[in-house]
């Protein structure tokens, strides 16, 4: 059954609104704070509000607070305002402040029951609608980001997935590169066929040949039966190259080989075996320096680098480090059955102000743990073991941050300008008159 909150103060009220809704699970509250637990606890998709609420149950200044603060935490909630015959404007001020609907008492059973049930179909269809993206087979769903790089880099393998270009991908640990070697094969004509991986740090070098071109029975001791390769297992779909940079120089004249013949000779082989495949390297690695120290050929880099893609770490992408915080609260919420639903302020804060050097990987962990451990239906900068960045964390509100470039700028201006308003007027692009004002503002007359 939905769940419908019912926020009214008059007990009758609520007896008689009760009684209106067979079919709804009815949850009630007579103030802000009842209604906020009842919203964290149950999470109602419906909620018909009273906006004179105690303690100013004269006006409508607390029923419109709540509101606020319901559509806060849960912006899909339909909220219908129940409102007397005096207070149409508020009505209109909370529609205006994203409630669903308004409702003018005394109450009419069926016309607020045609309303609410009007409000209930939309929550659902909209309910789908977000569990169909959710499920949504995009090759690049699981990635996000609000980044504009990032976004750039997105479009990036939309356009070069189509094709058979070699394509190396080059990041720090954890920022995704297999997830978007994933989706270059997702979103190409082999999408139906093999994705192989192989990460060319983790396997010895004298199996790591082996393991890529396959071996003849008796090549060596050992050898009991012929094994095709992970390069041939992968023949008509993509092979992902993790870590190449650690490629050892002895292998690396053998793929160069087959980059030029596309073709493959089994350890203890004759036979030259042809494989159609695509090449996806990745690396965390300065490929350019490993090339001036040696250690990587500059043939076989121009090889596998015909495109490259660069993926920011994740300090360096605006707006992220909170946006997959929250995802990943969710998700490890959800795994563990636990009941958080967000980070405090100071979390948010010490998210946003500490440097990820481990990227998504690290903070993966991080969020996990935090939500194993924390008992509060919030995770606070001391869960996330983030509290000492606290202190150091920028505001994110808008108008401190226009004050402070703000600032910067006026000194800047007026320290070229040698403390003349009106070239620094100049470099500024604005008037005399508001440069005097800007200083004023920020309290920066005294110190010209």
């Amino acid at each position: 059954m939905p769940k419908l909150l019912i926020v009214e103060d008059d007990e009758g009220l609520r007896n008689q609104l009760r009684w209106c809704f067979d079919g709804y699970e009815i949850l009630e509250a007579e103030d802000r704070s009842s209604a906020m637990t009842e919203i964290r606890r149950h999470a109602p998709g419906l909620v018909t509000l009273d906006l004179g609420l105690p303690p100013d149950s004269a006006n409508a200044s607390e029923g419109l607070e709540l509101l606020q603060e319901i559509l806060a935490e849960a912006p899909g909630t339909k909220v219908i305002v129940v409102t007397g015959n005096d207070d149409r404007s508020n009505a209109l001020k909370a529609v205006a402040l994203g409630a669903y609907d308004f409702y003018i008492k005394p109450v009419e059973s069926d016309l607020l029951r045609m309303i609410v049930d009007r409000a209930a179909r939309l929550y659902a269809l909209e309910a789908e609608n977000r569990a169909l993206a959710l499920h949504s087979n995009s090759p690049l769903s699981g990635l996000i980001t609000s980044d504009p790089d990032m976004l750039k880099v997105c479009r990036m393998v939309e356009r070069v997935a189509p094709s058979d270009a070699t394509v190396l991908l080059l990041g720090s640990s954890g920022t995704g590169k297999e997830v978007l070697a994933r989706a270059l094969h997702d979103l190409s004509d082999r999408a139906n066929e093999r994705f192989v991986a192989i990460n060319c740090a983790a396997i010895p070098e004298n199996l790591l040949e082996s393991e890529l071109f396959g071996y003849e029975k008796g090549a060596f001791t050992g050898a009991s039966r012929q094994t095709i390769g992970k390069i041939e297992h992968a023949n008509n779909g993509t092979l992902f190259l993790d870590e190449i940079g650690d490629l050892p120089q002895s292998l690396q004249a053998k793929l160069l080989r087959f980059l030029q013949e596309r073709k493959v000779e089994r350890l203890g082989g004759r036979a030259e075996i042809p494989v159609n495949v695509r090449i996806i390297g990745a690396t965390n690695q300065n490929l350019a320096d490993l090339i001036r120290d040696g250690s990587f050929r500059e043939d076989l880099y121009y090889r596998i680098g015909e495109i490259e893609i660069r993926i920011p770490p994740l300090k360096d992408r605006q707006g992220d480090a909170s946006l997959i915080a929250h995802a990943l609260l969710k998700q490890f919420a959800r795994e563990q059955r636990k009941p958080h639903r967000g980070f405090t302020r100071d979390a948010t804060d010490a998210i946003e102000a500490y440097d990820w050097p481990g990227n998504v990987r690290e903070m993966e962990n991080v969020v996990r743990r935090a939500v194993i451990m924390a008992d509060g239906p919030l995770l606070t900068a001391r869960d996330l073991g983030l509290d000492h960045l606290t202190e150091e964390a920028p505001s994110p509100r808008l108008r401190e941050v226009r004050n402070s470039a703000e600032r910067e700028a006026i000194l800047r201006a007026m320290a070229r300008s040698n403390q003349n308003i009106a070239q620094a007027a100049d470099l500024l692009g604005v008037t005399r008159p508001t440069v005097y004002s800007l200083l004023d503002k920020l309290g920066l007359r005294e110190t010209r």
